[in-house]
C-alpha cells in the first residue's frame, strides 16, 4: 500500500535535512571514523538545497522534478546502507546510517504516484 504523497513527502524534506546536519553533533557521530559525522552533515546541506530547489508546494524555486527528486533520494538510502561497510562504521555510526537508509528507502518506496489529469 502506497500512501506517502508528494505533499507529505515534502513536509519530511526540510526536518529531515535538517536532522541530518544536526543529529551527528548531538549523538557523537564520527567516533569510528570522521566520514560518519561529515557524510551527514553534507548530505543533510545537499537535501536542503534540494528541497528548496524542488517542484513541490514547499520548494522555493521549484526547477528540480519531483522525479528527480526521488532518484536522488533512492540514491542517498543505498549510500546510507552501504557506507558503514566502505568506510568501517562501528556502533552508533554504522546504527545511524543502516537506520536512515532505511528509512529513506521506505518512504520512496511507499511513495503513492501521483495521476496526471
Amino acid at each position: 500500500m502506497k500512501f506517502v504523497t508528494k505533499r507529505i513527502h515534502a513536509f519530511l524534506d526540510y526536518p529531515v535535512a535538517i536532522a541530518l546536519i544536526i543529529l551527528p553533533f548531538l549523538i557523537g557521530l564520527g567516533s569510528s571514523n570522521p566520514i560518519a559525522l561529515q557524510l551527514s552533515v553534507v548530505t543533510g546541506i545537499a537535501a536542503f538545497i534540494l528541497t528548496l530547489l524542488t517542484d513541490h508546494h514547499l520548494g522555493a524555486f521549484r526547477v528540480v522534478p519531483y522525479k528527480f527528486h526521488l532518484t536522488v533520494d533512492f540514491l542517498v538510502a543505498v549510500v546510507f546502507l552501504i557506507a558503514p561497510f566502505i568506510f568501517s562504521f562501528e556502533g552508533i555510526d554504522a546504527y545511524y546510517y543502516w537506520i536512515n537508509g532505511a528509512a529513506v528507502f521506505i518512504v520512496v518506496s511507499l511513495h503513492k504516484p501521483e495521476v496526471i489529469a
